[in-house]
């Protein structure tokens, strides 16, 4: 075969890689489409067949009747106050452990390091009963510290945060050690600034996974106005079961910012998840 002849092929199954990566993406975003779409349709429409993709004209009052049926304002309260508390808590702690598992050296050191791993093998039900137990014995149930705190440790932060620090060169740190600088100014005046793509990426999942949350604070919450958003709507879900337009719409309000995270931490996400694939390991 000719080296004309091979750069069409791979010119054309380029072409088809393109394809076939387009069509996964729309498959993916159809569901979002038909949750917007729906949440501006009338209740006749919503379950019609063929689907109606734009409805014509769209119910912009759904939106305004679901939140009239729905404590919406301190559902979004407590996901906003727990998921923002949660993250900051979490990247921190993840930062400070993989600092240490990354750039100093004491015994045991990776043992405590597979050991964290290790926990990423632990489903949730594992710890669901012990950690519940812990929290009552503590009188916590129905408080934000009940609804926070249990949730800060995260493995999968540990290690992202130290497979990026150990990119950091060793020298950099040592130059500001000889500068005067102590070990907790290195960390926060050095470190972090030049980790700040891993720590956009951990952001935006510790925030997803807290404002998506819903069996943890299903199980420590019995009182309305400690439930966050997904408990909201479930309970929005059972009083208005055939009513899919405004909970459609109650799901998309609450869809929209986990978009503009994802998009504000666009860059530093891609710049921290290329961390994992080129740093070195141990």
């Amino acid at each position: 075969m000719t080296v004309d002849g091979r750069a069409t092929i791979v010119r054309v199954l380029g072409w088809v890689g393109y394809v076939l990566f387009f069509a996964f993406g729309l498959l993916t975003l159809l569901p979002i489409v038909w949750m917007i779409s729906t949440s501006l349709k009338p209740l006749s429409e919503s379950l019609a067949w063929p689907i109606v993709w734009i409805p014509s004209p769209p119910l912009w009052e759904n939106y305004t009747s679901a939140m009239s049926h729905f404590n919406f304002a301190r559902y979004a309260f407590n996901s906003l106050f727990i998921a923002v508390m949660d993250t900051i808590l979490t990247v921190t702690l993840a930062a400070l452990a993989g600092y240490s598992l990354a750039k100093f050296r004491f015994f045991g050191q990776r043992v405590i390091f597979l050991a964290i791993l290790s926990t990423l093998m632990l489903p949730l039900e594992a710890v669901m009963v012990p950690t519940f137990l812990v929290v009552k014995d503590l009188g916590w149930l129905n408080t934000y510290q009940g609804l926070i705190i249990p949730q800060l440790a995260s493995a999968f932060g540990v290690f992202l945060m130290r497979q990026f620090m150990l990119r950091i060169p060793d020298s950099v740190i040592e130059a500001a050690r000889i500068d005067g600088a102590g070990e907790l100014r290195t960390f926060f005046a050095i470190i972090l600034p030049m980790s700040t793509p891993a720590l956009m990426t951990l952001s935006i999942f510790a925030f997803r996974e807290s404002w998506d949350s819903f069996v943890w604070p299903y199980l420590v919450t019995t009182r309305d106005e400690f439930r966050t958003l997904p408990l909201g709507l479930q309970v929005f879900q059972q009083q208005y079961i055939t009513n899919y337009p405004e909970i459609m719409a109650v799901s998309t309000i609450s869809f929209i910012p986990l978009v503009v995270m994802f998009f504000l931490f666009q860059r530093g996400f891609m710049q921290g998840f290329g961390s994992l694939s080129g740093s070195h390991g141990e």
